[in-house]
């Protein structure tokens, strides 16, 4: 070791008075150029080049480390009847209260994890890890809709109005919704019969996706369901992102600069605004994740013939004056494949498809 210090001082040197930068030499020999100042410091002073260091001889025993007796110890009463069920933050303080003290409470997590013991001590469930719900693509529409209920602030303080809409991944269109002073599961199967009426869904399949709430899981809603054939999925609990198309569009709802500053005077002023908001919505609003097209246009199919159209007018607009593009003109080829909660294989295309509203 002392020679190698020696032999890195000397190359160092003749590298320096060969025109090297000093801390570009060390940093060839991954020497830091203080360490490379103490050393001829040591030298000019004749001090040697041993490292000097307390601990650099050997490992140093920490004079407060228990010892085998103390951690022998420590395990037994932990494992006392006692102390069974109960965490070191409760036993060190009892055991103080009994004149009595072993070690801290540190000492003790330290202890009962080196002895693989450190495991919930009560009758309490561990943490229930829930999986991650199974996904669904969506290629057309009424495949997949997504539900979900938001507040809506009333003239009355701390009152709210709950607002229901269902939407179609897909096309993004609002397929449903209702205005009512409460959350209930008779209002949603309500909503999802009307919504499947209004769709033509005769046929057993399609997905309704929803959070774990209330009306989500009660039992008058299950029961509709069943009854019209749909497919029930919910998210994992408090993951709002397992229900990200119904979150980025009240998010939509909530932002548009349409939105009341003031909070609805009556029930009626609350539904009579979201009815306008989802004219809007599903018949002017260009959404940016399905290629900016109307959410009605490409729920009835009618999204092709627009893309279609723009790729003729870019393409003529390229070619009066190609001197516009470096490369490719704008993408508007249709948006063929829509996830919900994809597989991890698709994930890097559901965070292209899933933007803002």
């Amino acid at each position: 070791m002392l020679a190698d210090r020696q032999i890195a001082i000397e190359l160092i040197d003749e590298a320096v008075t060969a025109g090297a930068r000093r801390f570009k030499a060390c940093a060839v020999l991954e020497i830091d150029v203080r360490t490379l100042q103490r050393w001829k410091k040591a030298l000019a002073e004749q001090q040697g080049l041993e490292d000097r260091r307390k601990a650099a001889a050997a490992i140093r025993t920490p004079a407060n480390k228990l010892s085998q007796q103390e951690r022998e110890v420590i395990l037994k009463v932990c494992n006392q009847p006692e102390y069974g069920s109960l965490p070191p933050s409760q036993i060190v303080p009892r055991l103080a209260d009994n004149g009595e003290y072993i070690a801290s409470e540190s000492s003790f997590y330290r202890v009962l994890h080196e002895a693989d013991q450190v495991h919930r001590r009560g009758r309490s469930s561990p943490p229930r890890k829930v999986p991650k719900p199974e996904g669904f693509l969506a290629t057309k529409p009424n495949q997949v809709w997504s539900w979900d209920i938001t507040f809506l602030a009333s003239s009355l303080r701390g009152a709210f109005y709950r607002l229901y809409l269902v939407l179609d991944i897909f096309s993004r269109k609002i397929v449903a919704w209702e205005v009512h002073e409460n959350e209930s599961a008779d209002h949603a199967s309500v909503l999802i019969r009307k919504a499947c009426l209004a769709e033509g869904i005769h046929q057993a399949g399609l997905v309704l996706h929803a959070d774990n709430g209330g009306p989500m899981k009660g039992a008058t809603m299950l029961a509709t369901l069943q009854k019209l054939g749909v497919v029930p999925s919910f998210s994992r609990p408090s993951v709002s992102d397992d229900n990200p198309y119904s979150e980025s569009l009240f998010r939509t709802l909530k932002y548009v600069p349409a939105f009341p500053g003031k909070p609805f005077e009556t029930i009626e002023a609350a539904r009579k605004w979201v009815h306008g908001f989802v004219q809007w919505y599903n018949n002017e609003h260009r959404h940016s994740a399905i290629r900016y097209v109307t959410p009605d246009q490409r729920h009835r199919g009618e999204d092709n013939g627009v893309l279609k159209q723009r790729q003729v007018v870019y393409k003529a607009a390229r070619q009066r004056n190609p001197g516009r593009w470096s490369g490719n003109t704008r993408n508007w080829n249709p948006v063929t494949e829509v996830w919900l909660n994809p597989p991890p294989e698709n994930q890097a295309e559901k965070e292209q498809d899933l933007k803002a509203a």
